[in-house]
């Protein structure tokens, strides 16, 4: 094996939540690695503007993925801006906490709508252009809060949100390791990003989350963009249907 393995030229990507955190510094490393990508979220950040100079490697689509067409629609916005499709990295996401007896219908419908049948339908949607040129490849951002219940938040709808990304993930390496789509989940420990910002502003959930974590820190974006990059990129070729769990050992105990 090559470094080559590694590399992304001429493929295509699409990643959504892809104006910030984790989805714009997988944007960032993909582009470094030769792909070109189409970034989709609900608005424009000016970090994502300092990559969009560079109309040859990334392009924007605004959508509020939780719309039942979203999926449909970036990805005819991928394939009319560059042509082709071959990696969907499914990131965008939303987090709420709160006693699951006090959890009420919208918020539910807030976290499932996001995490579950948005991912759902844009891959859905991706899978097609995929199987017409019998390969491709799909990550899917999971979380180590489908594997275990955090600690001091309470989150059972986030956390079953992610779990089923995992098993969804599963199920569909399972139907389509035969037709050259690999499908791969990256489950993150906890991220330095606007997601957790409010956590790690919390003196006493900062200490708690660090005390869980072996390796003492938080990760960095840029962190999980390497695993990603890994999960999409030949290096990966015979890795589908796993969870790549990177989470400084938080779950390990």
């Amino acid at each position: 094996m090559t470094l080559d393995k590694f590399r992304l030229d001429g493929k295509v990507a699409l990643i959504t939540g892809g104006n910030r955190g984790i989805g714009l510094a997988i944007a960032r490393l993909f582009g470094a690695a030769g792909a070109r990508c189409v970034l989709s979220g609900r608005s424009e950040t000016d970090e994502l503007h300092a990559l969009l100079d560079d109309t040859e490697t990334y392009a924007w689509t605004a959508a509020d993925v939780t719309a039942p067409d979203a999926g449909e629609r970036l990805v005819a916005a991928t394939l009319e801006r560059f042509g082709t499709l071959d990696v969907l990295v499914n990131n965008a996401g939303v987090a709420a906490n709160g006693n699951f007896h006090e959890f009420d219908d919208a918020q539910l419908d807030y976290i499932m709508d996001t995490n579950l049948l948005a991912p759902f339908r844009v891959a859905r949607a991706a899978i097609r252009p995929m199987l017409e040129k019998g390969s491709g490849a799909v990550v899917n951002i999971g979380s180590i809060s489908a594997l275990v219940a955090n600690k001091p938040q309470l989150q059972v709808a986030y956390n079953s949100s992610k779990a089923a990304i995992h098993q969804m993930t599963k199920t569909m390496a399972f139907e389509y390791a035969d037709r050259g789509i690999r499908v791969n989940a990256l489950a993150p420990g906890y991220v330095v990003s606007d997601m957790t910002k409010g956590g790690i502003a919390n003196a006493d959930w900062n200490r708690m989350w660090t005390e869980n974590t072996p390796m003492g820190r938080f990760a960095d974006p840029e962190e999980m963009a390497t695993c990603a990059l890994f999960l999409a990129s030949d290096a990966a070729s015979y890795v589908t249907g796993a969870v790549l769990v990177a989470d400084g050992g938080y779950t390990t105990h």
